[in-house]
């Protein structure tokens, strides 16, 4: 594999989400403004070979989704009996009182388009003090898919009941657990790897320099997760302010990549976020610093 530039693809672009899905590799990705009002879409991005990008625009029917007015970012998403769900964050919620939350769609395709599924948010209030933003979702081994998700710097998971429209209580009896870590303000993602669950997250404000990512680990989906470091920061010369990242597994390899955005080291703009890939060491229950590139 050679030839990966940084960023992977032009524009402006943020929080992006990454699987592999029908023998190609997709990145679901904010349209990355500081006017929220122009979030409205998400965009996708597929490639075979890491290098060459093709741009799926616009790729939910926002139609479904009249309540939402002013944001849609940050997606996630998960294949399921050959669909494909995804949840994102719509109207930037600050209260009870607002509609918004975290919303789900579904398609047929891994492009689209993301039809409405509920006819609602799928969460639409604050739970364990999270704000409902910042979704990602995670298939383990035995099929059960988790959500996680939260902002204000409060951490949620619940399990996804059978045909993806609410959620399965726990064993106390609640949906929603609250599992956040030393550090939690936001973006949380879930990787597994040879038994140990490893939760990574981002710390830091998304509007500067200070955006950064650490990671726990546990034997079990629901943690405890204690911080054991920063893994992903500032590196001068290349960029500042790396975070909200997703995660691929090259399976022919067992290589890990991360998938991120990040800023211009010095720049004011808050939206000038863009999207790069770099390598990601997963051993022995811990996460090597990752070195940014411009190219690999």
């Amino acid at each position: 594999m050679k030839g990966i530039h940084n960023p992977i693809v032009p524009g402006w672009y943020a929080d992006p989400e990454a699987r592999t899905y029908e023998g190609k590799h997709w990145i679901y990705a904010t349209r990355s403004y500081t006017e929220y009002t122009k979030q409205m879409n998400l965009d996708a991005f597929s490639t075979s070979d890491l290098i060459h990008w093709e741009k799926h625009e616009g790729i939910i029917e926002m139609s479904d989704f009249p309540w939402v007015w002013r944001a849609v970012w940050a997606p996630t998403i998960i294949e399921k009996q050959g669909k494909y769900y995804l949840v994102f964050a719509s109207n930037d919620i600050q209260t009870n009182d607002e509609i918004g939350g975290l919303e789900i769609a579904v398609a047929d395709h891994p492009e689209g388009p993301f039809r409405g599924y509920l006819g609602k948010p799928l969460i639409d209030r604050f739970i364990h003090a999270a704000q409902p933003i910042d979704a990602h979702l995670f298939k383990d081994d035995d099929g059960t898919i988790y959500l996680y998700y939260g902002g204000w710097r409060h951490c949620n998971v619940a399990r996804m009941n059978e045909d993806m429209t609410g959620f399965i209580p726990f064993d106390n009896g609640e949906n929603f657990l609250s599992i956040t870590p030393e550090g939690y303000v936001e973006g949380p993602c879930m990787i597994k790897k040879e038994g140990l669950y490893y939760l990574m997250w981002s710390l830091g404000d998304w509007v500067n320099g200070s955006y950064r990512v650490a990671y726990g680990v546990s034997e079990s989906p629901l943690g405890p997760f204690e911080n054991k470091g920063t893994v992903l920061e500032r590196q001068e010369p290349i960029a500042e302010g790396p975070g909200h990242h997703g995660f691929l597994q090259l399976a022919e390899s067992d290589e890990w990549l991360i998938v991120y955005h990040r800023r211009i080291i010095g720049d004011k703009e808050a939206g000038n976020r863009m999207l790069c890939i770099d390598r990601m060491s997963i051993a022995n229950g811990e996460i090597q610093p990752i070195v940014m590139t411009d190219a690999w």
